[in-house]
């Protein structure tokens, strides 16, 4: 993907409003939703935008994928989302110019009993951060792999949802299940919720079944189902080790290439479309 090209996508985008939310989740581990969300903040970053990720898996892979070691998180997303922080006192510097962090705490594992008597719950995250993001362009929650609150959370917050989709062959099975939570979510507590897409990961071209994977989703989801898909690559594999995004490890990668075209379809997507009659 050359960088013009990029550049292009995040020139369309420019009059779309900022501090747009987008939920990345799935309720199944290991389909590289945090690598999507690491590497997708990192390209878009690359392209000018503003991007903040915030870890809300309590793992804090994402925030050890963006070289923020556990000791140097001051406040995290924990205190932000029980109302302990400000947002603006929790964001950290991320590896890429452009690309902030808000990094996750163990403490979020008990947020589940931790707030089990507050009233409205549901709403925490979106009551600290929703009108506090005007400073960024995107903003990408890392869900962590379950349905849990902190995922209820994050769809309430969000303006969208991004699905990272392993080409494996249970994926529609977990992705029917996430659409399904989705559509709760619509309903009960976020109407402005919409699905941002679906991006196919781990995708081996030499395997039939990422193929026939990849067609099935796409005859379910049509338009709905980005046109990158994320190749298994090992330099992806590697870079969260080195506590960097592929594109800071390794640009020249297949991986780093997969993300800076999924960025560039994204931000194509979110371009302001023109009025009903106007010329192309």
């Amino acid at each position: 993907m050359k960088a013009a090209a990029l550049k292009a996508a995040a020139q369309l985008s420019r009059a779309a409003r900022p501090g747009h939310i987008i939920a990345v989740a799935n309720q199944k581990g290991g389909v590289g939703k945090t690598t999507t969300a690491v590497n997708l903040g990192a390209a878009l970053a690359e392209a000018g935008r503003r991007v903040l990720v915030i870890d809300l898996d309590p793992q804090g892979n994402a925030s050890t994928g963006l070289g923020v070691e556990r000791q140097t998180r001051p406040a995290t997303s924990y205190e932000v989302l029980v109302g302990e922080a400000a947002l603006d006192e929790a964001v950290l510097e991320g590896p890429v110019k452009g690309l902030s962090l808000i990094a996750a705490s163990p403490d979020l594992a008990g947020v589940e009993f931790e707030l089990m008597d507050r009233e409205r719950r549901e709403f925490l995250l979106s009551q600290s951060i929703r009108g506090r993001v005007g400073g960024f362009d995107e903003v990408l929650i890392d869900c962590p792999p379950s349905l849990n609150l902190l995922t209820i959370n994050a769809l309430v917050a969000a303006d969208s949802v991004l699905v990272p989709l392993q080409c494996e062959f249970y994926a529609l099975e977990g992705l029917t299940q996430l659409i399904g939570t989705i559509e709760r979510v619509q309903r009960a507590l976020n109407p402005c919720l919409e699905l941002q897409g679906v991006v196919l990961t781990m995708y081996d071209r030499r395997n039939n079944l990422c193929d026939m994977v990849a067609k099935d989703v796409r005859g379910h989801l049509g338009g709905k189902v980005y046109k990158t898909m994320i190749p298994r690559n090992v330099r992806v594999s590697e870079a969260p080790s080195h506590g960097m995004p592929v594109l800071v490890y390794d640009q020249r990668c297949a991986g780093s290439q997969a993300y800076l075209q999924l960025a560039a379809e994204l931000l194509r997507q979110s371009a302001p479309k023109p009025p009903a009659g106007a010329p192309a």
